[in-house]
């Protein structure tokens, strides 16, 4: 259970994004830090239960650092004013679509999927669901599907992609670069002790997703 010290750092981190401040308080960022990593393991022990994978990674090899590197960015900011865990079975940095939620007063949201994927593994996902596009539909079409998730998030061409044609009946999907599905979590649902398994009840509804995207990289 996420504590509401946890998101009061946060809200305060985004107003004060700044290395003086964050020295100041260090020690309300190690306790932030270690209340996020104890319930990032709650996750993993649930996600287990899907896949028994996930109950030999550790909480630690989830978390996103919360240092920005802003060497490219025109936003200097160094930290982060979010908490971020990803969940793959290969590990963090791993390849293919996985799990993710998003800690952050007034923007926190949870799903996941593979986002802008490398020309290869784009090809491969795209041909899949060309040539399963029934078995695509039935899982995006799932009334539970519906409910959480509006659409399949991602950039998409503006041109057909090379290899298919205009009239393909899943050119919507063939046309996106990533394949992304999120859900907004309110303030109020974060600390409460049902905030692990409404984490859950998303990422089950998505697993046939992300199992069907896996299945040509894997």
């Amino acid at each position: 259970m996420l504590q509401a010290s946890t998101l009061q750092f946060l809200e305060k981190l985004g107003k004060n994004n700044n290395k003086a401040w964050f020295d100041k308080n260090r020690d309300a960022y190690q306790a932030a830090k270690e209340d996020f990593e104890q319930f990032v393991g709650q996750v993993l022990e649930q996600l287990a239960v899907i896949d028994p994978v996930f109950g030999h990674q550790k909480a630690k090899d989830c978390i996103f650092r919360i240092f920005r590197d802003v060497r490219f960015s025109k936003d200097k900011s160094p930290y982060k004013p979010n908490f971020g865990a990803y969940f793959n079975k290969g590990g963090r940095k791993a390849h293919g679509a996985g799990y993710y939620i998003h800690l952050e007063p007034g923007k926190t949201f949870v799903g996941g999927g593979l986002w802008m994927p490398e020309g290869p593994m784009l090809k491969a996902v795209r041909q899949e669901i060309d040539y399963n596009f029934p078995e695509f539909k039935k899982i995006i079409g799932n009334a539970k599907f519906k409910k959480l998730f509006s659409k399949i998030e991602g950039e998409q061409l503006k041109t057909v992609p090379q290899g298919y044609t205009a009239d393909n009946p899943a050119i919507e999907y063939l046309k996106l670069k990533s394949f992304v599905v999120t859900t907004k979590m309110a303030d109020k649902d974060i600390c409460a002790k049902t905030f692990v398994s409404k984490c859950m009840n998303v990422f089950t509804t998505m697993n046939p997703l992300v199992d069907f995207i896996n299945r040509p990289l894997e």
